[in-house]
């Protein structure tokens, strides 16, 4: 008999052996009951013995057919932890009183047939009955060889209970570091190199192996790598602790080439030296000239993935364990100034080509990235020299003080022009803050706090019920090299007035007091349901005020009564668009460009990745901060004055976080948008509560005669949507069909779309891309996260094309404008929303915009999820298959 469980047996080899189904006591081994069975000496040379071929092995005709039944008499029968007065009888129990080969032979009779529940009951008396456990497991490990084949075996499901057993009730066993313990620690080392994975932790366990000696473990170890089997090596090594003994290069570098980062996370936790070394490892693997596949070659039983060990990905998790790990930053010189490289190509862009960075500032950043760096040096004179405004660059090489010998002929003429002059102005660049917002307030109305004293005199201000104010945080750029920065200032905007709150000192600890006091401050003013707060990517402003101050860390989830206009903005449409920059510099992104569409003109950026960490903060900073604020206020002012300019409904309170925040309030003039539009385009308007009743109340003829009778439903808002749509479709007995799924645009309710070719989409979005820097701010990232999100790829290849609505293809007169891509109505295309990789997928053909507000769309997996989701409403219309008939593997708009 195989001393295996079958291998397809999901009961076979479960340590828990806790099966329910497996636990009729009556349901044992009938043949247990005879004193003869299996023992050599009882004249049966035969008897249990499976490989002798006895015919009654195992059969429940055969032996006595009470053995083990409680209704029989044995009051013990079904319970390991009973004390069964006949343990050491032979003949009441055929594993008390034998040896440990005799005992895995009864047990095999139970193993075969499965019942785990009267196993473990058995191999827990056979346990107590034994003499010495350990060197029993020994003995049976010695003497069979079930366990040293693949899949589950009975001798490893003895050791994992063996192990539970000893921990429900210690055995006293021999004393630690005594000789009893080190020779049993020898034998279950000799056991162990040839142990499969499932008998490897209880051993460790059972003889404490990791106390053992080390030399036989590492022995096997190293035999473990030769084999190529490195993922077992480390795991043994992890549960031995054997890491301070073996070289963490070689241990770690054939799974990092293998993409298994966690393992090696794992080897070196706990051993800070071990951390400091693999993070200099992956640190070199980052250098410039670098070539993995030496190390590669190295291991060629290793197969490799060469996609997650480029620069930046390993420049990344070089980081990311830094940071886990708290090192120093000096033990990744190549990854940070790699960083530092980006960071400063950032900056040279931001200084020379956009010139949205003041001089002052730029010279501050270079300062603190370049330092005594001398390949930074040499890179940032190349980056200097690339450019062409020699006045520009010969005022960054003065401000420097770089030497001259290695600038371009032309910068140098110009310094020497500039040295003799003594002037150290701005280049003629700056001073553009004209053609800029410009902050409606006077300069005594922006109020800087720095004391409890002075939160608590503009304390009623601040936290007045049913205003609207205003929220925003600063911080200095750190570029990914100085950690995460922590927020320097915090700007709330009331009408009329700004109050800059000065963090680090309302934040320090020897204010006493202080922080407790500002953390409830502001706790209340965003909990305040009746005070609208206003933002610009509002989720990572919380995050960093969160970071800077413990008692704020659950700011989010406090949130109440708010409204992010970065949400608002992506629903905006303007006919009439904002120009790109001019001279390769790119225009106005984020809140600078909502200002611009909304108010005429964007914000003046020029401080923004300034010093706030400085006190006192400059006068142009202390301006821009409170003009950051305040420019929310008066977006949202005009947007609930014309929401029908920008195609709004008039309800910004959509963009609310849901569950969470009240509406604020709006002008009865955005009540009307809807009514105007269902009027002219012979729609019905769906809305519900108050907006309800106000269309359908006589207090309000005026609106009851631009909608008209009957062009007003109630929908029921505790249903989901999906729900609410069903209920409408069957309220008006609407007949739809698969090709009314996606005729409209999703954003916008246009039905008229441009199919455009793969190839004419790769151009357009290459042509519209910019350059983005590593210091983003968070309005910025909060941003570029939800571009990611809402451009996401579908979950499955694309099938046959099924979704083919009929419209024209795309061609050059339909454009006004190629970059950006902006349509002849008006209509500038969301190409920031599709993703590199769906351009590089084999099975697209082409994509549809939307000619009303330029949306982009590409077949994907989604027709196919709503189909599914409205079976029911599809199969109304007559001739209608079904959707998993009518579709292949994906065929939607995503």
């Amino acid at each position: 008999m195989d001393p295996r469980a079958p291998a397809d047996d999901p009961a076979a080899g479960d340590a828990t052996a806790g099966d329910a189904t497996a636990g009729d006591p009556a349901a044992g081994d009938t043949t247990a009951g005879d004193p003869t069975a299996g023992d050599p000496t009882a004249g049966d040379a035969t008897a249990g013995d499976p490989a002798a071929g006895d015919a009654t092995a195992g059969d429940p005709t055969a032996g006595d057919a009470t053995a083990g039944d409680p209704a029989a008499g044995d009051a013990t029968a079904g319970d390991p932890a009973a004390g069964d007065a006949t343990a050491g009888d032979p003949a009441g129990d055929p594993v008390s009183g034998c040896g440990p080969l005799l005992f895995l032979q009864a047990l095999q009779r139970l193993w075969s047939t499965r019942q785990l529940r009267q196993l473990q009951e058995e191999a827990w008396r056979g346990f107590a009955a034994l003499a010495d456990p350990l060197a029993g497991l020994l003995d049976m490990l010695d003497g069979s060889r079930g366990w040293r084949g693949r899949g589950p075996s009975l001798e490893a499901w003895v050791a994992r209970e063996l192990k539970r057993w000893l921990q429900a009730r210690p055995h006293p066993g021999p004393p630690q570091g005594g000789p009893g313990l080190r020779q049993l620690q020898a034998r279950a080392v000799k056991i162990l190199v040839e142990s499969p994975p499932a008998l490897v932790e209880p051993l460790v366990s059972i003889f404490q192996l990791q106390d053992a000696d080390r030399s036989p473990l590492l022995a096997h170890v190293h035999r473990l790598r030769q084999e190529g089997r490195f993922k077992e090596a480390v795991v043994l090594s992890t549960k031995l602790r054997l890491q301070p003994h073996l070289d963490v290069e070689e241990m770690s570098t054939p799974l990092l080439l293998q993409d298994k980062l966690g393992l090696v996370e794992r080897y070196v936790d706990g051993f800070p030296g071990l951390q400091r070394r693999l993070l200099s490892l992956l640190d070199s693997w980052c250098r410039p000239g670098f070539d993995v596949h030496v190390v590669a070659r190295r291991h060629p039983q290793a197969a490799w993935r060469p996609d997650r060990l480029s620069p930046r990905v390993l420049s990344r998790q070089v980081l990311r364990l830094r940071e886990r790990f708290g090192l120093d930053p000096a033990l990744c010189p190549h990854v940070v100034t790699q960083q530092r490289l980006a960071s400063l190509r950032y900056l040279c862009y931001k200084r020379l080509v956009e010139r949205s960075l003041s001089q002052e500032s730029w010279v501050e950043h270079v300062h603190g990235l370049v330092g005594q760096n001398e390949w930074l040096q040499e890179q940032l004179l190349q980056l200097l020299a690339s450019h062409d405004d020699a006045a520009v660059v010969a005022q960054c090489a003065l401000d420097l003080s770089l030497p001259e010998g290695r600038l371009p002929a032309t910068v140098v003429t110009e310094l020497s022009r500039l040295r003799l002059q003594g002037s150290a102005a701005e280049a003629p660049s700056e001073g553009r803050t004209d053609d800029c917002y410009q902050l409606p307030i006077a300069r005594e109305d922006i109020r800087f706090l720095a004391s409890w004293e002075d939160l608590a005199r503009h304390e009623a201000e601040l936290l007045q019920p049913g205003q609207v104010v205003s929220v925003d945080l600063e911080w200095r750029p750190s570029f990914g090299v100085g950690g995460r920065p922590q927020a320097s200032l915090m700007q709330v905007a009331v009408e009329g007035r700004v109050f800059l709150l000065d963090l680090p000192q309302l934040l320090s600890p020897a204010r006493g007091q202080e922080p407790q006091a500002f953390s409830q401050l502001v706790s209340r003013l965003l909990a305040d349901p009746s005070i609208t707060k206003l933002g610009y990517g509002m989720a990572g402003d919380l995050r960093s005020l969160g970071a800077s101050c413990p008692a704020l860390a659950q700011a989010q989830k406090q949130l109440r009564g708010s409204l992010d206009l970065l949400q608002v903005h992506k629903q905006l449409r303007v006919v009439d668009a904002p120009a790109p920059g001019v001279d390769g510099a790119a225009g106005p992104r984020g809140l600078s460009l909502l200002v611009q569409q909304v108010l005429g003109k964007p914000l003046d950026k020029t401080q923004q990745l300034s010093n706030w960490d400085r006190r006192p903060l400059g006068e142009e900073q202390l301006v821009y901060a409170a003009a950051d604020a305040y420019c929310l206020l008066e977006v949202y002012w005009a947007l609930c004055r014309e929401p029908a300019r920008f195609h709004l409904s008039g309800d910004l309170g959509r963009s609310l976080r849901p569950g969470r925040s009240e509406k604020p309030p709006l002008p009865q003039q955005a009540l009307a948008y809807p009514q105007q539009v269902a009027r002219q385009e012979g729609r019905i308007v769906l809305t519900s509560g108050l907006p309800y009743h106000k269309l359908n109340s006589c207090t309000c003829p005026q609106l009851q005669a631009q909608l008209g009778a009957g062009r007003c439903l109630a929908v029921d808002c505790s249903l989901k949507a999906q729900q609410q749509a069903k209920a409408v479709i069957r309220h008006f007995n609407v007949r739809v069909t698969q090709d009314d799924i996606f005729s409209r645009c999703q954003a916008c309710n246009c039905d008229q779309y441009l199919k455009v070719s793969k190839d004419m989409m790769k151009q357009l979005v290459r042509l519209s891309g910019h350059r983005e820097g590593p210091g983003r701010t968070g309005e910025e990232a909060a941003q570029s996260e939800d571009e990611l999100e809402t451009g996401s790829a579908p979950e499955e290849p694309p099938g046959p094309c099924t979704y083919d609505p009929p419209c024209r293809w795309l061609e050059e007169a339909d454009l006004q404008t190629r970059v950006p891509a902006t349509l002849g109505s008006g209509a500038q295309l969301q190409l920031s929303g599709v993703p590199a990789g769906v351009l590089r997928r084999p099975g697209l053909r082409h994509f549809y915009c939307c000619t009303g507000c330029g949306k982009v769309f590409w077949e994907g997996s989604h027709l196919r999820r709503v189909a599914a989701n409205f079976r029911d409403i599809l199969q109304m219309a007559p001739g209608i298959p079904e959707p998993s008939q009518a579709l292949g593997p994906a065929g939607s708009p995503s």
